[in-house]
């Protein structure tokens, strides 16, 4: 079982989760909560692996061209420059979104084949996804604190 292979597997489930994998890793979070795995080492853990997944959806968006969203999308050019506009001055927010299930993978991947400044998206996919974890983790510990 997951739960038995600590903080390893739980880095692991994280950095699965923010890729294009359906995976969850707020189950394995709760349930090595609830097994007395140190709060601090989990958060900590499952946030760096949650972003590292995420930073590498916007570096394989980066990766991508945008003649491929025009010839494959069929997204014209002017589109794409119009999106690019909205887009600027808006990273951080942006990224902070990344957290999103189902979604924010589509996030990650687009602000990189955008080719939004990598700090901006990194800071703000970071500050996103620590504090959904955060909040999962306050949420779980009242739950476990219901049946105590």
């Amino acid at each position: 079982m997951l739960f038995d292979s600590g903080y390893f597997a739980l880095f692991l489930a994280s950095f699965l989760a923010a890729t294009v994998v359906p995976f969850s890793s707020e189950a394995l979070l709760s349930g090595m909560l609830a097994s007395n795995y140190n709060l601090y080492w989990c958060l900590g853990l499952a946030t760096l692996g949650n972003w590292l997944g995420g930073m590498t959806s916007y570096g394989l968006g980066w990766l991508g061209k945008t003649q491929w969203i025009e010839k494959y999308l069929r997204i014209k050019h002017s589109q794409i420059e119009k999106t690019q506009k909205k887009v600027a001055g808006k990273e951080l927010w942006i990224a902070l979104f990344c957290w999103l299930p189902g979604i924010g993978d589509v996030i990650a991947v687009l602000l990189g084949l955008l080719k939004v400044n990598v700090w901006l998206a990194a800071i703000g996919m970071l500050i996103g996804k620590l504090v959904r974890y955060i909040v999962w983790a306050l949420l779980t510990l009242e739950v476990i604190n219901w049946f105590q």
